[in-house]
């Protein structure tokens, strides 16, 4: 990123020959820890090579907090109308709301720069990219805790996904959710669709609930989930979005979707401590620069849907 100006608060930059103005870099964006949207746009250019690959294609929901963690929020699927003209878009239909929504792409550097000036913090793509928008790249399970469950419960039942996968030959990938559970990957890259994953994911759910009938549930009622881990079959669908792995997320601390090494998730269950499993922008770029994409074969690993 090349600086061209700056004028109070307000700055014009350059970046893969593409101009942006750069708006309140000062402004704290987490005010528990001092971090400022100068540092969130940081952040994004250098995961950005990791980061990018998984979101090209993808229809990305954007949730902004132009106010910083603390104050209001909203989520927006329509890319913004006074976007740059460079910024791509894919047209959806939503039955929903009657009309086509245009999604914003986070296809190169720039775009993703933009969002990041916008205060998207967090960046939630779908499982399938444009235009085959029916087809899923991957099968994902959402580990959500139930109080007083946390993380360190969502390693256990993560490793039971990964066992039960690894008797049928699949390979599967574990990140954080960068909040208080974890996400496992089952990656396809097939045409499969959204009518096969889904129920393939809750039957692989409820299995796992009669597996692990005290940790797990895979009932979508929440009075049901004290004190376990709901394996969200749910997040597999078309309509659907799952945080993107390097976002960050909105909470007192910049966390992030960080993936995981198995033997990292073995640690955290073993110990019994969820700190092993919390990681701020600088350690996910030095884990990063040290072992590179962990998530990078959920964009090339080939696996047929096993059948039910």
């Amino acid at each position: 990123m090349s600086p061209r100006s700056a004028s109070g608060s307000r700055t014009d930059v350059e970046i893969e020959g593409r101009h942006l103005t750069l708006s309140n870099l000062e402004k704290l964006l987490y005010p528990a820890t001092g971090f400022t949207k100068a540092q969130v746009i940081d952040y994004y250019i250098r995961i950005s090579g990791a980061l990018l690959p998984h979101l090209r294609g993808r229809p990305l929901t954007l949730k902004r907090y132009p106010n910083g963690v603390d104050a209001a929020f909203f989520y927006e699927k329509q890319c913004p109308s006074h976007r740059p003209e460079w910024v791509k878009t894919t047209p959806i239909w939503s039955g929903d709301n009657g009309r086509t929504i245009d999604y914003c792409l986070a296809d190169d550097l720039p775009t993703l720069v933009w969002l990041a000036n916008l205060a998207t913090l967090e960046l939630h793509p779908l499982l399938s990219r444009a235009p085959a928008i029916d087809c899923p790249t991957s099968v994902v399970f959402d580990l959500d805790p139930g109080p007083p469950a946390n993380v360190v419960d969502c390693a256990d039942v993560a490793l039971a996904l990964r066992d039960l996968f690894g008797h049928l030959k699949l390979q599967v990938f574990p990140k954080t959710s960068g909040s208080k559970g974890m996400q496992v990957y089952l990656p396809l890259n097939t045409s499969t669709t959204y009518d096969e994953t889904k129920p393939f994911a809750r039957a692989v759910a409820q299995a796992l609930e009669r597996q692990m009938p005290s940790q797990v549930v895979s009932n979508m009622n929440k009075a049901l989930r004290t004190g376990k881990v709901f394996v969200d079959w749910s997040q597999n669908d078309g309509h659907k979005t799952t945080i993107a792995v390097y976002s960050l997320r909105a909470r007192d601390l910049p966390a992030v979707s960080t993936p995981l090494a198995w033997d990292e998730v073995e640690a955290a269950a073993a110990h019994r401590d969820p700190a092993l499993l919390t990681f701020e922008p600088d350690a996910v770029i030095a884990r990063f620069e040290a072992h590179g994409d962990l998530f990078a074969p959920l964009n090339t690993v080939v696996q047929a849907l096993p059948t039910l």
